[in-house]
């Protein structure tokens, strides 16, 4: 425990220090360069790292406890010619590590890919159409989450609910609606499913659902998915102009917003009978949820909560990875501390999950608690989480510091 201190010490200093020297107080739009005299036509750069120190108490027994990781690096740059056009491309990598990284850099981890690639046009006030690679998506606010302004030190993994089993790693390629009718704003999306998803496994016969339609059915029967997510806005109204769910406001807003989602993949799934005939099995997925920002004193204190009941439906006695059909109930609150906004500021926090699954008597209950040290708002912050996750007889305890900056 005393070697975990000093690394844990002599890691959040070293990082600090950095954070100082590039952090800034007035972030003010960041990278944008306007085109025109008006700044109407323009294009944003957007760039953000977090890099991280983990501590696992369950490895191998010839491996190390103590790990580093790029968690992600990305860049996201979009541009408007006018208020009715848009398009946006969102690239970088993803989970670096030692054990995935390459001796020349061409391994398949260390390869910048395409997150999102759209454009969009403005059909009337308020209501949007675009296409491309987006992630636009349905469910939950989790399922539609940014990764620069997270409370948590990472989403609830299970909240991408789809996450590389219909898609590309949360995001799908069609067509998607946005919009608001008053404090009422929707998203609503077609899509194709991805045929080379991570669920590979052949149906056994007689035995549980595959997600793995389109591979083996063929893209015609299922093929398609559909998506959606509705939010009512009580208080301030977020902005809907990117996908990208804010985590934490830190106070700077007051809102309170109840939403419901749903994802459907018509015979996504796929079963065997005892000849070995496969079926199709319909994938439906929907969850309430609500979030709520808001200041609690002049001095800068703010609270931060979020709930969420899904629904999940893989198909029968799904089980694969982090999903499985069942149920999912997930929270999170935080409380950020009274001070300066230009001087340090924590944010303490707690989440907790619970995963139920029809395959088996076992719930997956998963715990965090942490604290974020923000230095320039989500512009540069340190968190420290302790997690642990327990599943039937295995359970698994780690401790992360993650360093971010984004510009």
């Amino acid at each position: 425990m005393r070697n975990l201190h000093n690394f844990l010490f002599a890691f959040l200093f070293i990082i600090s220090f950095k954070v100082f020297s590039q952090g800034s107080p007035n972030y003010d739009g960041g990278m944008k360069v306007n085109l025109n005299a008006d700044g109407k036509k323009y294009f944003r750069i957007i760039s953000w790292a977090q890099v991280q120190a983990t501590y696992t108490d369950q490895v191998a027994e010839n491996a190390s406890k103590t790990s580093f990781n790029l968690r992600r690096a990305r860049i996201i740059m979009y541009t408007q010619l006018n208020s009715k056009f848009l398009i946006l491309t969102h690239f970088g990598l993803n989970s670096l590590n030692a054990s995935n990284m390459s001796s020349n850099g061409n391994g398949e981890a260390s390869q910048l890919f395409f997150h999102d690639v759209w454009v969009q046009y403005q059909i009337a006030n308020n209501h949007t159409v675009g296409a491309g690679l987006h992630y636009f998506n349905g469910i939950s606010r989790l399922n539609n989450q940014s990764t620069l302004n997270f409370l948590t030190l990472d989403n609830n993994r299970q909240s991408w609910a789809t996450f590389g089993l219909s898609e590309q790693f949360g995001r799908h390629i069609g067509v998607f609606f946005k919009g608001s009718f008053g404090k009422l704003q929707y998203r609503l999306a077609i899509n194709d499913a991805v045929v080379n998803g991570l669920d590979s496994r052949i149906p056994v016969n007689n035995g549980s659902a595959v997600y793995s339609g389109a591979r083996l059915l063929g893209t015609k029967d299922a093929g398609k998915t559909f998506a959606g997510y509705f939010d009512y806005h009580f208080l301030d109204q977020e902005s809907n102009f990117l996908p990208f769910k804010v985590g934490s406001y830190l106070g700077e807003k007051r809102i309170f917003n109840v939403g419901f989602g749903f994802f459907a993949h018509p015979k996504g799934s796929v079963l065997s009978d005892a000849s070995g005939n496969l079926k199709g099995e319909n994938v439906s997925i929907f969850a309430l949820d609500a979030f709520y920002d808001a200041p609690l004193s002049d001095e800068g204190s703010a609270i931060t909560a979020y709930a969420v009941y899904q629904n999940n439906n893989y198909g029968q006695n799904y089980l694969f990875s982090a999903y499985g059909t069942g149920s999912m109930m997930y929270t999170h609150v935080g409380y950020t501390f009274a001070g300066d906004k230009s001087k340090t500021r924590f944010q303490p926090y707690v989440s907790f999950a619970n995963n139920s699954y029809d395959a088996t008597q076992d719930n997956r209950n998963i715990l965090g608690i942490g604290a974020n040290a923000y230095f320039s708002g989500h512009n540069s912050k340190l968190t420290l989480e302790y997690h642990r996750e327990k599943f039937g007889v295995t359970s698994l305890n780690t401790l992360t510091l993650q360093a971010m900056i984004y510009l």
